[in-house]
């Protein structure tokens, strides 16, 4: 499938011209990290809940309880991917997403944070999938346990039968029995464990490396508004004619 040409109109001025209008947007950018560290300092802000659910998971090490997956740090940090018992493969938007994980796991650890993702698919069609997208961060399933519902990422049977799921903080229309998000979570020295963040739905995008890239370009996104990442594809996937230009 070859990439549509998107239409840029762009306004040809002189070296002098285009300095003024590089340093006001400057001026714009500068105002939006300091208002990004102070989301971000309102985030680390948000009251923290005590949990007292005994959670198990199926892992490489086999099971593993949530105080298992901090493995010996203090952060925890859990990926919700879309891989639900009988799926064939991953949802193709978390897989890229998920591309992003193994880099940020070199230094992660090293910031007293473990980065870990969870699926309610069971560990033997987990790993396969895995595999073939040649991933190395740990990944565990839920499968059996509350874990995905609780966290609001999984329809239960009475959201399949209404039709409706709360997610994202509301709820709506039950869109698949999976979706996204992301959950954080702390262990003080005493071993409690606290609830601390969510995020879910667009609140994911800060995690997308590549989509930072491309609000860079004159093109940026270039997605269909109305279908954002339907030209995504599970890294494996992408034909010769979708790449525009390839690395020399």
């Amino acid at each position: 499938m070859k990439l549509p040409e998107k239409k840029i109109n762009p306004e040809i001025v002189s070296n002098t011209e285009w300095l003024v209008a590089r340093k006001d947007l400057l001026t714009r950018e500068k105002q939006f990290n300091v208002q990004r560290d102070a989301l971000s300092a309102a985030r680390r802000k948000l009251p923290w809940v005590k949990i007292d659910k005994e959670y198990v998971f199926d892992g490489p090490k086999g099971k593993e309880t949530l105080a298992d997956l901090f493995d010996g740090r203090r952060q925890l940090i859990v990926y919700h991917f879309m891989l639900g018992p009988g799926w064939e493969e991953g949802c193709k938007s978390c897989s890229y997403l998920a591309d992003h994980f193994d880099g940020a796991n070199w230094h992660l650890p090293h910031r007293d944070v473990t980065l870990v993702v969870v699926s309610r698919a069971p560990l033997a069609e987990i790993e396969p999938f895995q595999k073939r997208m040649g991933w190395r961060f740990k990944w565990l399933s839920s499968n059996g346990s509350d874990f995905n519902f609780d966290y609001h990422v999984s329809a239960t049977e009475d959201d399949k039968a209404k039709e409706k799921m709360f997610y994202n903080y509301e709820t709506g229309e039950l869109m698949s029995d999976e979706m996204p998000g992301l959950s954080v979570f702390y262990k003080d020295e005493g071993g409690q464990i606290f609830y601390t963040y969510s995020t879910y739905a667009r609140g994911l995008d800060l995690l997308v490396g590549a989509y930072n890239f491309l609000d860079l370009v004159p093109k940026g996104r270039d997605e269909n508004p109305e279908s954002t990442m339907d030209w995504v594809r599970r890294h494996d996937r992408y034909d010769a004619e979708q790449v525009s230009a390839k690395p020399s």
